[in-house]
């Protein structure tokens, strides 16, 4: 289902660029209820990956907001980090940001090299790279740099 929900996701956002609250939220509390389902004793390590997710990307949102005067990251992109927090727990939201990061950059980057504009006031579909990273992370679980 997470998957599903995901596509669903990336494919509004390419062609709208909304992320509905009708597929992100519910996303949340089915994530926790996944986790202390199937494995109980991380489900605070999930519970703390939602609050951060929230947290972090509202953060940049009210930055960048301030910074520049116009809105940078919609809310949608905060609900979907919060959810995605919610089904790979705390330890996998910085890959998560990581990989849709880096996907977009690129992304941005091959569409500039093919002769589309590329300019500040461009608006970037976010959340189809968030769905990407989730689905990894969630699939793969976070990289381990240290063992």
């Amino acid at each position: 289902m997470l998957g599903w929900a995901l596509l669903a996701l990336a494919f509004i956002d390419w062609r709208h660029l909304r992320l509905p609250d009708a597929i992100t939220l519910p996303l949340l509390p089915l994530g926790l209820l996944v986790a202390f389902l199937s494995a109980p004793e991380t489900f605070w390590d999930h519970a703390i990956g939602a609050a951060l997710g929230l947290l972090f990307f509202f953060t940049v949102r009210v930055a960048y907001f301030k910074m520049r005067g116009r809105e940078g990251l919609g809310l949608g992109d905060v609900k979907l980090l919060g959810s995605a927090g919610a089904w790979v727990g705390w330890m996998g939201l910085p890959w998560v940001v990581l990989i849709a990061a880096f996907a977009a950059l690129t992304a941005t980057a091959l569409q500039s090299i093919g002769g589309s504009e590329l300019s500040a006031a461009k608006k970037v579909p976010f959340g189809v790279y968030l769905a990407a990273g989730t689905w990894l992370v969630w699939l793969y679980g976070p990289l381990a740099l240290v063992q």
